[in-house]
């Protein structure tokens, strides 16, 4: 008995990492997949808002605070996305090494191509609209690049003994991330240029970066429901210019979508703007995978 006793403890040391694992919490689950990606065995990551929930709003659980409590490294989307419930959960998880400014807090959005900053005063009456820009900025895999960077020098700041590990786990996401492009431009370059309509204002970085024109949204202004005279005016805007296109979050009700593509022609495919929103959505390649396939299919399907 004592000798399994004693194995089981031999077992159990050598199968403990050597070092000390980098506790990770993000607020989104594409930052803790590009964490995974640049710290490999080395970090532990939680995300708190799921790639099929809206992150605009989630709900605070009590379990969140206790991560972030014992969290390292926080990683925002910045931007103000995460105002409605992560200030309140930083402030009472008492973990002073993840507010704002602090060592262990990560601003993904610095440095990244953020689109549709508003040059004037932003009032509630123009609906959920951001003071700092549209916070999807994730959705450009340039922009994933960008983020891969930074994170790869905090991990490293923070847990300096792996430095060759994140800088050798970055240079092979920086070298997949390449690869990954030229395989997506090819499938995407044959559409450039091809009009969608999109339900809430979430892919503008993807637009840009894959050549699309989104010619409107069937919410009226972010964050309200469309009305019965907004939803006429999205379907005569499909009508005149030929739009095959309608692209919705996996969040939001699909009535009213559905109800104009019936009348247009146009296709509803379900665009997922985070990891995770799918269970074979499990990494950041395959986040643009899946939304690629989705779109291409679709548009074959059109002729």
């Amino acid at each position: 008995m004592k000798k399994a006793v004693f194995l089981a403890l031999v077992f159990s040391v050598a199968a403990s990492p050597a070092f000390a694992v980098v506790k990770v919490v993000t607020s989104l689950q594409d930052f803790a997949a590009l964490a995974d990606s640049i710290g490999g065995k080395r970090v532990e990551t939680f995300a708190i808002a799921k790639g099929y929930q809206d992150p605009h709003f989630v709900d605070p659980k009590p379990s969140f605070v206790l991560k972030l409590s014992r969290a390292d490294l926080l990683i925002a989307a910045g931007l103000e996305l995460e105002i409605g419930y992560l200030p309140p959960l930083i402030d009472q998880s008492r973990n002073e090494k993840i507010h704002p400014g602090s060592r262990g807090y990560l601003d993904a959005s610095v440095g990244c191509d953020i689109l549709q900053r508003p040059t004037g005063v932003v009032t509630r009456a123009m609906g959920d609209v951001h003071p700092f820009g549209n916070p999807h900025y994730w959705t450009d895999p340039d922009n994933g690049r960008v983020i891969a960077k930074p994170l790869a020098a905090k991990l490293s700041e923070l847990d300096p003994a792996g430095r060759a590990d994140y800088e050798r786990n970055l240079a092979a996401f920086e070298s997949k991330l390449a690869d990954n492009e030229k395989e997506w431009g090819a499938k995407m370059g044959p559409y450039a240029g091809t009009k969608v309509v999109t339900f809430h204002d979430s892919w503008p970085n993807f637009a840009k970066h894959f050549k699309l024109s989104i010619r409107g949204h069937i919410e009226p202004k972010p964050g309200i429901p469309p009305s019965p005279s907004h939803t006429l005016e999205i379907i005569n805007l499909i009508t005149a210019e030929k739009i095959p296109v309608i692209l919705i979050e996996p969040y939001f009700d699909t009535k009213t979508p559905k109800s104009i593509a019936s009348r247009t022609g146009a296709t509803v495919v379900t665009f997922y703007p985070s990891v995770g929103g799918k269970p074979e959505i499990k990494d950041y390649f395959s986040l643009f995978d899946y939304d690629i396939n989705s779109f291409v299919n679709a548009m074959k399907n059109k002729k």
